[in-house]
């Protein structure tokens, strides 16, 4: 029911009827229409209706029940709120917990407490954008107090902290179980192998993983065509609610290009080195990578030409790669730093001693990699510098030679030693993991692409 005209009849009467009330009365707002002026007690028509009437003014037996009361201006304080409220929230750029607590008026000391008891399970410098949290606060004493807060740092963990009467606060962590599974993938490649695994649903890594490996026979540029395939098992591990935890190891490949099969297999030696083999036990590792950085383009090859910049023609002695600047560029075999500085029209230059014959250089590079300098040794693979244009160059791109006998000679046809080829016991036990390979990669395909490892096998490659 709303109190309409009816209200300034009944004030006018509870005035004369019940001079108890009279000072109650006399606090009673009415509220009218904006612009309007509130009607006097004598005013019975043509009155603006009033919403509701002060809940502690008058008595119970003299209003209907149904009629909605409310405080006045007149009237008491609203009553409490809540004594505990729920909040959930994705952490935003810049947000902290602390400056989070303090928005929701925790006072600066108990944040400060509740970060602290934090730290020895989660670091709070550690929060990311997007972060869910889930929030209790409870009102004490006219203050607002946090009562509860929790979170999932990763996929694993699940950290909780209750605030506990006098004594401070009391965290806790969860730890979920991690289960290693196997995956497979295999795709047509249309127009390019890292395309073909994307869509194929394979990780980054693992394709990565597959670039590096193979560069040592293969031209990713230049050696695919339309209609190749390739062929992937790699582990993952996942929580027991099947929420993806991270990728492990690359453990068989096998590319298909232009009739050429090429599988490999990670295998562990007794000696505890792990590297990949084909399928007669030789190792796939080469002396030098057949191209030092991912992705990358040949925008000039060996040989004479028309130099871009000089605009006569010179001897081109190494092999241009396109490729954005600040791309990762790799040794491309083990060896020493011989140089590392600026040099004249190679700009940021760094050369590789390989052995007492083949030594590599890489020029034009925006900036060398932590540790790249001369005297310091490197391993395959080991980031060296970054995809720059420095020195006499028209865009960013790697110069890559390879320097025989103190020679350039070209880096695509230069025949480079292969690793070692297992014998005896090893191959034994290398052709029992190929064969275990190849039934766990069929077993995946056919399994919605995952299989679980051996219960057995601890050493993916060995079993």
């Amino acid at each position: 029911m709303r109190v309409t005209q009816g209200v300034v009849f009944l004030v006018g009467f509870l005035a004369v009827a019940r001079p108890d009330l009279s000072p109650a009365v006399a606090g009673l707002t009415i509220n009218t229409q904006p612009g309007e002026s509130p009607p006097s007690a004598a005013q019975t028509a043509e009155t603006q209706p009033a919403d509701v009437l002060p809940a502690d003014v008058l008595p119970a037996d003299v209003l209907p029940a149904d009629v909605q009361l409310s405080p006045g201006d007149g009237g008491t304080e609203p009553a409490a709120p809540n004594d505990e409220w729920h909040l959930s929230l994705d952490a935003g750029r810049g947000d902290t917990l602390f400056d989070l607590l303090l928005d929701n008026q925790v006072a600066r000391a108990e944040a400060d407490a509740a970060i602290q008891a934090l730290r020895p399970v989660f670091d709070p410098r550690k929060l990311r954008i997007g972060q869910s949290i889930d929030l209790t606060f409870q009102r004490r004493d006219g203050a607002v107090h946090l009562g509860h807060l929790a979170l999932s740092p990763d996929p694993v963990h699940h950290v909780r902290l209750d605030a506990q009467v006098d004594t401070g606060f009391r965290v806790s962590q969860e730890t979920k179980s991690v289960e290693r599974h196997l995956a497979a993938a295999h795709a047509v490649i249309a127009s390019s192998q890292y395309e073909a695994g994307v869509k194929a649903g394979v990780p980054i890594p693992i394709l990565l993983s597959v670039i590096k490996v193979y560069s040592h026979d293969v031209d990713f540029q230049r050696d695919f065509q339309e209609g190749d395939r390739f062929e992937v098992l790699y582990e993952r591990f996942v929580t027991g609610d099947g929420v993806a935890v991270r990728t492990g190891d690359l453990l068989f490949a096998r590319l298909v290009l232009s009739g050429r099969d090429l599988p490999i297999y990670r295998f562990q030696t007794a000696d505890g080195r792990v590297d990949y083999y084909d399928r007669e036990g030789q190792s796939v590792r080469r002396a030098l990578l057949r191209t030092p950085l991912d992705g990358a383009r040949i925008t000039s090859g060996f040989g004479q030409r028309r130099h871009p910049i000089l605009g006569y023609s010179k001897m081109h002695q190494g092999v241009d790669f396109g490729a954005p600047s600040g791309t990762p560029i790799y040794a491309a075999g083990a060896g020493m730093i011989e140089e590392a500085r600026r040099r004249n029209g190679y700009g940021n230059y760094l050369r590789i001693r390989h052995n007492t014959e083949i030594a590599t250089a890489y020029a034009h590079l925006s900036r060398f990699g932590s540790g790249a300098r001369r005297g310091a040794r490197v391993d395959q693979g080991d980031l060296i510098g970054y995809v720059g244009a420095t020195g006499r160059a028209t865009g960013p791109h790697l110069h890559y030679e390879v320097l025989r006998a103190g020679r350039q000679v070209n880096p695509l046809s230069v025949d480079t030693p292969v690793g070692r080829r297992l014998k005896g016991r090893e191959l034994n036990e290398f052709q029992q993991a190929v064969a275990s390979a190849d039934r766990a990669f069929q077993a995946a395909l056919g399994n919605d692409q995952v299989a679980d490892l051996p219960a057995t096998c601890t050493q993916p490659g060995r079993c």
